[in-house]
C-alpha cells in the first residue's frame, strides 16, 4: 500500500469518526420518530381515535386527524393548568379510587404513576415514596466485578437464602423504561452520586454521554505484565 493510499484511507476512517456521534444521534431520534409513528400515527389504533374525533367536523381523513390531535392537545393543555392551579388533586383521587379497584390493571396503573413521578423528579431529590428510589451502582460478584448503573428499589433488604438482599431496577438502553428487577446482595450496591436525568441520558444515549456525568478517567491503564 503507498503512502498516498495511507494517508486517503487515514482522513477517510479520520472523517468516519468524526461523524460518528452525529450519525448515532440521528439514528436514535429516527429511530424513536418512526417508533412514536407507529403507536400515534394516522395509522395506529390512537390515530384512528383521532381520525374520528375530527372526522365529523372535515370531513377529510387527513385533517380530521390533525384537528383530533389539536383537540386532544388543548384538552391536555388545560390538564396542565388544573395542575399548575392545584385543581386536579380531587380528580386524581377518583380516578386513583376507580382504577384501584380493577384487578389487573391497578397493578399495571400503579407501576406506571410510579416511573412517571420518577421520571418528573430532578436530580436526587425525591418525595414521598420515592425516597428509595434513586441511583445506585451494582457491583454483580462485589467490588472488582463488572459494574451496572441501576435505581434502588427499596433500601430496606430482605432473606433470601439466607443472605441479605435488595431489590435493584437495571434499565435497558436505549429505552431505560424497560429492564429487570433483581435482588442482589446488600453489599453488592453502592450510592452513584448521579441524578435521574444523568441516568435516563447515559442509557438513551447507550453510554455515549458517560462522560459528561462521571468522572474522567485521566490515569492511563495498567497494563498487564
Amino acid at each position: 500500500m503507498t503512502a498516498s493510499t495511507r494517508t486517503l484511507l487515514r482522513i477517510f476512517a479520520t472523517g468516519v469518526l468524526a461523524a460518528l456521534p452525529l450519525a448515532a444521534t440521528i439514528l436514535i431520534f429516527v429511530w424513536a420518530a418512526r417508533l412514536l409513528l407507529g403507536w400515534l400515527g394516522p395509522d395506529s389504533l390512537f390515530g384512528q381515535v383521532l381520525k374520528a374525533i375530527g372526522f365529523g367536523v372535515t370531513g377529510s381523513e387527513l385533517i380530521g386527524y390533525l384537528v383530533g390531535v389539536g383537540i386532544v392537545a388543548a384538552a391536555i393543555f388545560g390538564l396542565g393548568l388544573l395542575v399548575e392551579a392545584g385543581l386536579q388533586r380531587g380528580l386524581a383521587r377518583l380516578v386513583d379510587a376507580l382504577v384501584t379497584r380493577i384487578p389487573l390493571v391497578n397493578t399495571v396503573y400503579a407501576l406506571i404513576r410510579r416511573m412517571v413521578e420518577l421520571v418528573a423528579q430532578r436530580g436526587n431529590a425525591a418525595e414521598g415514596g420515592l425516597k428509595s428510589m434513586r441511583p445506585v451502582w451494582c457491583h454483580f460478584g462485589g467490588p472488582g466485578g463488572a459494574i451496572a448503573l441501576a435505581l434502588l428499589s427499596n433500601a430496606e433488604p430482605v432473606l433470601i437464602d439466607g443472605r441479605r438482599c435488595i431489590a435493584v431496577l437495571v434499565p435497558t438502553a436505549p429505552v431505560p423504561v424497560g429492564g429487570g428487577l433483581l435482588w442482589v446482595p446488600e453489599h453488592w450496591v453502592t450510592p452513584a452520586e448521579v441524578g435521574i436525568e444523568a441516568l435516563t441520558s447515559i442509557y438513551v444515549s447507550m453510554g455515549v454521554t458517560s462522560s459528561q456525568y462521571l468522572p474522567r478517567a485521566t490515569q492511563p491503564a495498567d497494563r498487564p505484565a
